[in-house]
């Protein structure tokens, strides 16, 4: 691969709303095209009325060549439209879950806990590599990304969706940036002849989650053309995390009392040791005598004298927070086609969609001190005050969790779509051509509202001076400055959630509309691209003709992302972010070329080769070629060898170059902690942490509360902030596939294909994360790590600490992918089977550039430090019965087993399975427990009535198989996996054609 970097720009003006005429050498070429063949369609129609058409030669994804071989030597995954409609999952994000070669969702519908523009969407990402090395495409298009290059395919409504096509390889040289791990196409109905409505409804066993969609689908076509739209309509409620027993605690059913946190609900003041301490007030008591406050429990399970742990006086955060976000979309999506000339179509496409989601997490576990706040020693509600006769008035600070309001997102994504293409074909000679101009446009706005949050500057004035006034209201000031009561409401956060009065939180509306306001994000991410192609037959081979494709597109992207006006200011205990805003532009030209060598010969049945390159010009990093050769070789009629070599990139986003930045309270295990830390076991780590931490040899991370971490990859008690980096450069990668597809001829009906692939991604854009800085500080001895974050210097927890992304290291990946599909016929029905399997050999990364270190291994595990960790087996199975106007399917999903480090070797040795583990890489070397594999079933029985209705009834994960407690969270805000089914989820559906 060939690279030039040149300075990268920062945008000064923000993102323009809607697309402004701008004017490259490139594009001004595509106008003049498109000007041309208009006018050449136009005079050659009479003479074309007659000429048979062309246009039914399609691409097959993974290249611009039209034709009709659908075998290529790129193994591509297909399902159908009859494949959609025989199971129980209806989103496009679900249906493309469930293939064996897609990983961990970027975002899970399992992860409230996530902030940012993205939430609320459904992601993608092959081999488990990252959704921005997988390039969503409809109908060969780009589907449009955010500012931080995700691709949301909950945009696309299922009604519209004719088929889904995997590319399994990488497809850089084809089409450009993002095609490292593979290529998902969705190709959408086109030709509709006719109606058909549709209804669904499912609910889990448990009787919430429900799930309600309903789609119309109309079409007609003509001589010249035709019209196709769908419009659907879905809506999926929440689930909370307290109506599971996996995920109604913050450690899982084994350890119900263990891990809550102690910033809570009922209110703590923090007091001088030599006044006691934290405490809390007891039940019902006068709050004004501080003799009525207990101290504070702090037994979070920690302690080998009581592992258990304590609910008392404590917070089970999971109580108020959802398991599976809701979502509601609406979406229109209108296809046409229109013959100008029995040679040359006009094509356009019109997408619609607005998406509804919202997450719920606990009340704000809000701690004055952390944002130098104090209850003024003249606050009428602070006990140690001026107001209540104590002998040393003083200011306190407190914690206090406000679980009266839970915090609450409602991100609204609207997109609109436009496609339009004129494609045609003409002869020169004895050959046949084809070409294609068109234009893409993509707008996706993004609003967020977000409530529950409290407003500092007001929490500081509702915990300041106030006083009992002559009515007997206690009131903002004093009395010879008084504030007007609307403008101020004190605040007692000593009044426990449930208790009304005194100045609590509970049963006062007036205090929470002058705490909390609602904050309202907003964004717009834009695509524009123009494009030209050619492509057809140049001279003839021994095994038929050569083929080729050229073409030219310009593209480019746009965005800003803006945060509320306090969450930019701090003002707000919303996570402070900085506003997002910049474009970039690329100029691409790309060729591709098809040699038929050989064919119906003795041991080459087939031989051809295909080679592709592409030259991309971006006005940010600079230029690079991305090139890719394959072949296909039949040496019997039954067997197909083929195989790849394929060079990939992608280029940093606009959030990856411009982003504003945010806090973040991350999660992260610091390496010297002497129980989950590799302080633990490993002497020269321990020393390193001693040369910052006084207490190296007792140290203990603090969590949420300031208490010692229950587990690893526990939340900072104090936000972090993560943020962008202008220089960064494109990711590089280089990828190879072999295969053999085989079709006995004894076996009628049997296709296997058995393909071998690897992928190696240099100069890796990693979102940096604090778990990985400070392994590479303590574990790897790397100074120059050691530098973007400090400690408390009496308790040694880390006190702050910011990171962006960086180029460095790399990721490698390798493994197998299986398919077989099997079709027979008997006298009891038609039977069909569908198998297919990813078996994955290794999945590593690396993310400094130091020589010495050693990659992390994600195979096998949960997570790995700031990893979530890939199956080793995945697996989804599918076997249907036709007969007559009757239908099943039964299906199958596997999940390998995995690891994770133990929750504690030492106080729960019955689950810790492997104490003694030793990893290749030190930094992953520590005790661990291993989970059995899991899988999942699903059964859905149909009949197709007289009058072209089809009749459904279904379950997917039909035994209600629930996975093992995982205390890494993969995936998740819970002890259980993302992408595990959350219980038995029942449905029944009807589709009418008419």
């Amino acid at each position: 691969m060939r690279k030039s970097h040149r300075n990268l720009r920062r945008l000064a003006a923000p993102a323009p709303s809607f697309p402004k005429p701008t004017s490259t050498r490139l594009r001004d070429a595509i106008v003049l095209v498109l000007a041309a063949t208009l006018t050449a369609a136009t005079a050659a129609s009479a003479q074309e009325n007659d000429a048979p058409t062309t246009l039914d030669r399609v691409e097959v994804t993974g290249s611009r060549i039209r034709q009709v071989d659908l075998e290529t030597e790129t193994p591509v995954l297909t399902i159908t439209r009859a494949d959609i409609e025989k199971q129980g999952f209806q989103s496009v994000a679900e249906i493309l879950q469930n293939v064996s070669a897609v990983g961990a969702p970027a975002i899970s519908r399992a992860q409230p806990l996530l902030a940012g523009e993205n939430v609320g969407g459904q992601f993608i990402s092959m081999r488990n590599l990252g959704t921005t090395r997988t390039l969503v495409l409809v109908n060969g298009k780009r589907l449009g990304i955010s500012t931080s290059g995700f691709q949301d395919v909950s945009l696309i409504p299922t009604a519209a969706v004719e088929r889904i096509e995997v590319l399994k390889d990488g497809a850089s040289s084809v089409y450009g940036s993002d095609a490292i791990a593979g290529v998902v196409n969705i190709i959408t109905r086109s030709g509709f002849e006719g109606a058909s409505a549709g209804a669904y409804f499912g609910q889990y066993s448990e009787g919430d989650g429900d799930t309600t969609r309903a789609d119309l689908v109309l079409g007609f076509t003509g001589e010249r053309g035709s019209l196709t739209a769908a419009v659907e309509y879905r809506k999926e409620e929440a689930v909370m995390a307290g109506d599971r027993p996996y995920s109604a605690y913050p450690q899982g059913y084994r350890h119900p009392t263990r891990g809550w946190t102690t910033v809570s609900q009922w209110g703590v003041i923090n007091l001088p040791s030599a006044l006691g301490g934290n405490r809390v007030l007891d039940a019902g008591a006068d709050w004004r005598d501080i003799g009525n406050y207990h101290a504070l429990d702090t037994n979070v399970g920690t302690s080998a004298a009581d592992p258990a742990g304590s609910t008392t006086d404590k917070s089970n955060a999971n109580r108020q927070m959802h398991l599976r976000t809701p979502l509601q979309s609406r979406a229109l999506f209108v296809d046409g086609t229109y013959d100008l000339t029995p040679r040359v179509r006009l094509r356009g496409s019109m997408l619609y969609s607005e998406r509804e989601a919202e997450r719920q997490i606990a009340g704000y576990p809000f701690q004055s001190a952390a944002f130098g706040i104090a209850m003024s020693e003249d606050s009428y509600y602070n006990p140690l005050g001026s107001h209540h006769g104590h002998a040393d008035p003083q200011q306190v600070t407190f914690w206090r969790r406000t679980w009266e309001i839970p915090r609450v997102d409602r991100p609204t994504s609207t997109t609109w779509r436009f496609s339009a293409a004129l494609e045609g074909s003409f002869d020169a000679g004895s050959r046949v051509f084809d070409w294609e101009v068109g234009y893409l446009y993509n707008r996706n706005k993004v609003t967020q509202e977000n409530y529950g949050n409290l407003n500092l500057s007001r929490v500081a004035e509702a915990v300041g001076p106030s006083f009992l006034n002559a009515d007997g209201v206690v009131q903002c000031g004093t009395p010879a400055d008084p504030v007007p009561l609307a403008s101020c409401v004190p605040w007692n956060p000593f009044i426990p959630y449930g208790r009304t009065g005194d100045g609590g939180l509970t049963g006062n509306p007036e205090l929470r509309d002058f705490l909390f306001q609602t904050l309202n994000s907003s964004g717009v991410a834009e695509t524009e691209a123009f494009s030209a192609l050619l492509s057809g037959s140049l001279f003839a081979l021994p095994g038929g003709d050569a083929a080729f494709a050229v073409g030219v597109e310009d593209r480019k992207e746009s965005g800003r992302f803006v945060p509320d006006a306090m969450a930019v200011t701090g003002n707000s205990t919303t996570l402070s972010a900085g506003p997002t805003r910049g474009s970039y532009s690329v100029d691409e030209v790309y060729a591709e070329l098809y040699l038929p060598v050989l064919a119906d010969l003795p041991g080459a049945r087939e031989l051809s080769f295909s080679v592709a390159s592409r030259y991309s010009d971006y006005d940010t990093f600079g230029d690079t070629t991305n090139s890719k050769v394959g072949f296909k070789w039949k040496p019997i009629e039954s067997l197909l060898v083929r195989g790849t070599w394929a060079e990939g990139f992608r280029a940093p986003t606009i959030n990856d170059l411009y982003g504003g930045g945010s806090q973040t309270f991350a999660t992260f295990t610091d390496p010297c902690d002497t129980l989950f830390g590799a302080s633990a076991s490993n002497a020269q780590v321990r020393a390193r942490c001693a040369q910052d931490i006084a207490n190296a040899d007792s140290f203990r991370q603090l969590a949420q509360g300031f208490t010692p971490a229950g587990a690893p990859n526990s939340q900072t008690p104090v936000a972090f902030f993560a943020g962008s980096n202008d220089q960064l450069r494109p990711e590089s990668s280089e990828s190879h596939t072999f295969g053999l597809v085989w079709s006995p001829p004894f076996l009628e009906g049997l296709n296997m294909s058995l393909d071998w692939w690897k992928i190696r991604i240099e100069d890796t854009i990693v979102a940096d994360s604090p778990t990985q800085m400070l392994n590479d500080c303590y574990i790897q001895g790397d100074a120059s790590r050691c530098v973007d974050f400090t400690r408390d210097p009496a308790l040694g927890f880390v006190n702050s600490l910011s990171f962006a992304g960086i180029n460095a290291g790399y990721r490698e990946a390798e493994g197998f992918d299986f398919d077989l599909g099997y079709r027979m016929d008997t006298d009891f029905g038609r039977f069909a089977l569908v198998w297919q399997s990813t078996y994955t050999v290794r999945d590593e990364i690396k993310t400094d550039t130091s020589p010495d270190t050693l990659p992390q291994q994600l195979v096998g595990w949960a997570t790995s430090p700031g990893f979530v960790g890939t199956f080793r087996v995945r697996s989804n199975a599918s076997l249907s019965w036709e007969h007559g106007p009757w239908g099943a399917t039964w299906g199958a999903r596997y999940y390998s087993s995995q690891k994770e480090t133990c929750l504690s070797a030492a106080l729960f040795p019955e689950e810790c399975s492997d104490p003694d583990y030793v990893a290749a890489n030190p930094a992953q070397t520590r005790a661990i427990r291993r989970v059995g594999s899991n899988t999942f079933h699903d059964l859905e029985l149909r009949w197709n009535t007289p009058w072209r209705g089809v009749v459904a009834l279904g379950a997917n994960n039909v035994f209600d198989h629930v996975g093992p407690v995982l205390y890494s969270q993969p995936s998740s805000s819970v002890p259980y996996s993302g992408q595990f089914d959350i219980g038995r989820f029942v449905y029944m559906k009807y589709q009418q054609r008419f």
